[in-house]
């Protein structure tokens, strides 16, 4: 089985986005893969997704209502294959955590699935407009495709 992990802050608007897209489109194409997320802080452990989140989670035909957040531990990189950061201050603190080099190499950033080298954040909409969550998904729906077809073809196992 691939477990793929995805990681932002506060856990509560990309990462769920992101575990929940990708769920969704595993159990879609029946595949044996885990999809979970986390946050590299502790601020809303135990917490729904923010409303605005599972509301355009919703609207896209996703329902992220059962995710609850959760911190990212060291012991998340014997658990996962890949993990996914948002951005580069959350992949910098998941790498602070690393072991060893194999810990390193499971970590990157989701939107180098897009755009590979490019190192490109996906934006967080906390403070942001309906219209900033609906662009967060677009940017999620679309980097999970890619996610998807590499675990489909093997190069994400």
């Amino acid at each position: 089985m691939t477990r793929i992990l995805m990681v932002c802050l506060g856990n509560i608007c990309r990462s769920p986005m992101a575990d929940g897209l990708l769920r969704r489109k595993v159990i879609e194409n029946n595949l044996d893969v885990f999809v979970d997320s986390a946050g590299t802080a502790n601020y809303h452990v135990g917490k729904q997704a923010d409303e605005r989140m599972r509301q355009t989670a919703k609207a896209n035909h996703t329902n992220i209502d059962e995710l609850r957040a959760r911190q990212f531990t060291a012991s998340d990189f014997s658990l996962f294959d890949k993990i996914y950061a948002m951005d580069k201050e959350n992949y910098d603190n998941i790498i602070r955590l690393a072991k060893n080099p194999s810990d390193k190499l499971k970590v990157d950033l989701l939107l180098n699935e897009l755009s590979p080298g490019e190192n490109r954040a996906v934006p967080d909409p906390y403070y942001g407009t309906e219209k900033d969550f609906q662009e967060v998904y677009h940017l999620l729906d679309h980097a999970t495709d890619v996610v998807l077809s590499k675990i489909k073809n093997g190069t994400i196992r």
